[in-house]
């Protein structure tokens, strides 16, 4: 209950964005315990890996790591459950697979990375999580990922030009994500590539073969 509470708590005041500076003794107002417990409990949060913490002679800087912004995601997720109900969510199901490790070259290219931030609101990990889908989920994923689409558009770096693609938001057995799909390609509809501001391999401790529930996300729904 500490971890999510903190965590929010901290979002709230702007630990998202940058890092926040705040003594132990001032976020006890948040955590309604002694200063002693919340030193104890923003040091628990920095071992688990969900904040970064500096200390200062005012007190620490604390912002909220990738991995922090993912378990408020989850809680939200579970929020929006209660409120909203899953009928903006598609469900999908696929195996993992290796792919031809290019995802690592193009997420790396700026001209997409940029594009990457500022549109899906997050840093992707460098690489893809590569899903061959069921036959089931390639065809409903063909009906319903047309919807809520977001244009990436293509560049040159002076050398080569890179072509534009379109991702939509999804979940990969809850960690948040996107499918990227080239823009002028005729790619296979049960091949999803999939990014995410984590390794979701290693976070997900998958292995090819292994089954995977995505979900596709509407993000304008229950707003």
């Amino acid at each position: 209950m500490h971890r999510i509470n903190s965590l929010k708590h901290l979002a709230l005041l702007g630990a998202l964005k940058k890092p926040v500076k705040i003594s132990s003794s001032e976020f006890t107002r948040y955590t309604s315990t002694g200063s002693k417990t919340a030193a104890r409990i923003l040091k628990q949060l920095e071992e688990e890996g969900l904040i970064d913490r500096l200390i200062i002679p005012e007190g620490q800087m604390i912002s909220i790591t990738e991995e922090g912004r993912t378990w408020l995601e989850s809680e939200f997720s579970d929020y929006k459950h209660i409120f909203c109900g899953d009928e903006d969510k598609v469900e999908l199901y696929g195996n993992v697979i290796t792919g031809l490790g290019e995802g690592q070259y193009y997420i790396a290219q700026d001209g997409y990375g940029s594009q990457f931030e500022e549109k899906l609101d997050f840093k992707p990990y460098p690489g893809t999580l590569n899903v061959r889908l069921t036959s089931h989920s390639a065809d409903i994923q063909k009906r319903k990922s047309q919807k809520n689409i977001i244009s990436i558009s293509g560049f040159t770096d002076g050398q080569r030009t890179f072509g534009g693609c379109n991702c939509y938001f999804v979940e990969v057995e809850g960690v948040r994500g996107a499918v990227v799909t080239p823009e002028r390609s005729h790619y296979p509809h049960d091949l999803l590539e999939i990014i995410s501001p984590v390794h979701l391999r290693k976070t997900l401790e998958l292995n090819d073969g292994d089954e995977v529930k995505i979900m596709i996300e509407d993000r304008s729904a229950c707003e």
